[in-house]
């Protein structure tokens, strides 16, 4: 869903920032490097996704049926276990149907719609912010500068997140069966809580195509899920305990992805359109050796930056990818630029610029 609250954008003199062209050599060489690289391999996704679903829902019902270390220890695992498994949403937008059959269908029954985050609040959306005009603008779902804004605005982005489970809950047990018979609210609904977007003022369009009847049957079973639970809980069908802990994990999970999030861009562009070189410099690498990314950043995401650079790699082929063009450049290539050593570091960083005073 869209942010909840409105964060207020910086307005300086854009035009006072010097542009950064493309580097045709790196460009060149990282296109060329990896076209051996850009095939999906059905099996590492199938079983990646699977075994984290499995483990991550094996781990949620210890963490419900146990008490005390046993049941905090069996709720961190099924966060980053369910977290490693959602993150399979961002593949379902770059990786071509054709090549993975099944797969969207299957993620969306084993952990879209029992999560509520079913894939259509992504995909439509995800596309626009690889598009080469509109990364950092306004016209970017999923971008903020949030370097350049108030201090608080990166504590708050963080904790919003918390309360996204209880949101989709209402989005989806509430709001879309009274969007039926109040076309008003349906509207509502469509333009500002379709999206797993950050940008407060992007507005969805309605679906049309192959994309529409994906979402409606999406919307349908989520809809019938969450009036669903909140039925079994409001009886006590399900112990109010149990129903808690999973909004804790589902918590846990959104939490943690909007800190790598956070982190995903050093989101210093004030509304210009980039260049494709200038937009890798804005996103974060964060490639071994350092191990604690895999946690935090899975399924690829620690190569955010080389995604950019490179969005039809699939996540399994993206380490090979880093290898052979770090091999390739020059030391003082701008695709060193984009690699850090990790999250604490980044986050500092990140926090102290919006101390830092704008002319």
């Amino acid at each position: 869903m869209a942010a909840a609250l409105t964060f207020e954008r910086p307005h300086a003199d854009v035009s006072a920032r010097p542009r950064i062209a493309d580097d045709v050599a790196l460009l060149r060489v990282a296109a060329e490097l990896s076209r051996d690289l850009n095939g999906v391999k059905p099996r590492i996704y199938w079983a990646d996704f699977l075994a984290s679903a499995a483990l991550g829902y094996a781990a949620l019902a210890s963490a419900i049926l146990l008490s005390g270390a046993l049941a905090w220890v069996s709720g961190v695992i099924a966060i980053l276990a369910l977290y490693r498994a959602g993150s399979f949403i961002h593949e379902l937008t770059h990786v071509k149907h054709r090549d993975l059959r099944w797969f969207r269908f299957g993620w969306n029954a084993i952990a879209g719609v029992p999560l509520l985050v079913p894939s259509f609040l992504y995909e439509g959306v995800h596309n626009l912010h690889h598009n080469k005009t509109r990364y950092g603008t306004i016209e970017d779902p999923e971008y903020l500068p949030l370097a350049l804004m108030k201090p608080w605005t990166v504590p708050l982005f963080v904790i919003v997140s918390a309360l996204a489970p209880l949101a989709m809950l209402v989005r989806f047990g509430v709001l879309t069966p009274l969007s039926l018979i109040v076309p008003p609210l349906r509207t509502i609904v469509v333009e500002r809580f379709s999206g797993l977007q950050i940008n407060p003022l992007f507005r969805r369009r309605t679906p049309e195509g192959e994309l529409k009847r994906q979402w409606y049957a999406q919307e349908a079973a989520c809809s019938i899920w969450a009036i669903t639970l909140i039925t079994l809980v409001a009886t006590r069908t399900i112990p109010l305990r149990a129903f808690v802990i999973f909004l804790a994990v589902a918590a846990g999970v959104m939490v943690l992805n909007q800190v790598r999030t956070l982190v995903a861009h050093l989101w210093e562009n004030e509304g210009e359109a980039m260049t494709v070189t200038a937009q890798y410099l804005d996103t974060v690498n964060v490639p071994p050796p350092t191990l604690l990314p895999a946690l935090w950043a899975p399924v690829g995401l620690r190569y955010h930056a080389l995604h950019h650079l490179l969005p039809g790699v699939p996540y399994h082929n993206l380490a090979e990818a880093h290898r052979r063009i770090t091999t390739a450049v020059e030391q003082h290539s701008p695709y060193h630029k984009a690699s850090y050593t990790g999250l604490p570091k980044l986050v500092a960083s990140l926090t102290a610029k919006t101390f830092t005073p704008r002319s």
